[in-house]
Order: structure tokens, then C-alpha cells, then sequence
């Protein structure tokens, strides 16, 4: 919510940022929260979470990062620099899915009964066939992709404005 919010502010003007403007406290502070007390509830239910962490002191510097990057964002929108509160929320969010993807792995989806049962990256793999096809597909998509993709941001980049054309 908070990182929509922030890329609504800016891509819009006049009284709708205004109004978006008044609702990022409460989505950050909402989100702060949610991001407290998830980290509380991960390290006292969950407490394997943190064990790799815990054995490589040096990833501690992501969790770090993370939230040097969360505490940027008011600070940022509070000087009216959204595209930098923008920028933070990405490495926020980045941040953030490093941490777990690193926390989890090699699991996918943990077993609670018997951690023998977990889906790790290793038993879930396809074949070395099934990989080949879907790099061919991926070859093959991505350069009739990505063109669509800048031409559609090169059209749509910029502010929205209203104006008799609209609809």
C-alpha cells in the first residue's frame, strides 16, 4: 500500500497529490508496524529464520540496509523527493525478499511434522530437459518482450494529466 501510494504521488498533480500526499504517513506507519511485528512474531515463533544470519554476522549488514532504506522514506517524502521514497521502498522491498530467500533456503515450504517432507529447491528441480526447453522459450521471448515493455514505460513515463483528450 505504502509503495503504491508513494508512486501514485508520483505520477500525479495538483489535488489528487495532495490527497495522496496526506495518506503516506498513515501507510507508512502502518506498514513500520506490520514490519515490527512480523520481525517480533519471525524471530520468536520462527527462530530458524535467523540462524544463517546468526552464523554469517556479515548478511546482519541487509537487515541494516533494510532498515536504513524503511527509514529513508519519510525522510524523503517529508523534503518532497518522492522518486528517492520511491527508490528507498524498491531496496526496502528488495531487501527484504533477500533476507527471507536467504533465511529459507534451500527450502521452499517447510514441513512442520517432519522437516524430512520439506519442498527444497533440490526435490521440487525439473529435469535437465524441461530446463533446456524453457531456456529456448526464454531466448526466444525475452527479445520480443523487453521492446514492448520500454516502449510501453517510454509511452506512459511522466506525470498523468487531464486534460479535454482524457477520458
Amino acid at each position: 500500500m505504502m509503495h503504491g501510494a508513494i508512486y501514485a504521488v508520483m505520477k500525479t498533480e495538483g489535488e489528487l497529490q495532495a490527497r495522496l500526499r496526506g495518506w503516506i504517513n498513515n501507510t507508512i506507519i502502518f506498514f513500520i508496524l506490520c514490519y515490527a511485528l512480523t520481525t517480533m512474531a519471525t524471530l520468536l515463533y520462527v527462530p530458524h529464520m535467523a540462524a544463517r544470519v546468526r552464523a554469517h554476522p556479515w548478511l546482519f549488514s541487509l537487515a541494516v540496509l533494510n532498515i536504513l532504506a524503511i527509514a529513508n522514506i519519510p525522510r524523503e517524502m517529508h523534503h518532497g523527493r518522492s522518486w528517492r521514497a520511491f527508490l528507498s521502498s524498491c531496496l526496502a522491498m528488495i531487501a527484504l525478499m533477500t533476507l527471507f530467500g536467504l533465511e529459507m533456503y534451500p527450502n521452499l515450504v517447510l514441513s512442520n511434522p517432519d522437516p524430512a517432507h520439506s519442498l527444497t529447491i533440490h526435490n521440487a528441480a525439473s529435469s535437465y530437459k524441461t530446463h533446456g526447453i524453457m531456456l529456448t522459450i526464454a531466448l526466444v521471448g525475452i527479445p520480443a518482450v523487453l521492446p514492448y515493455t520500454i516502449s510501453i514505460y517510454w509511452i506512459f513515463r511522466g506525470k498523468v494529466r487531464l486534460t479535454r483528450a482524457s477520458y
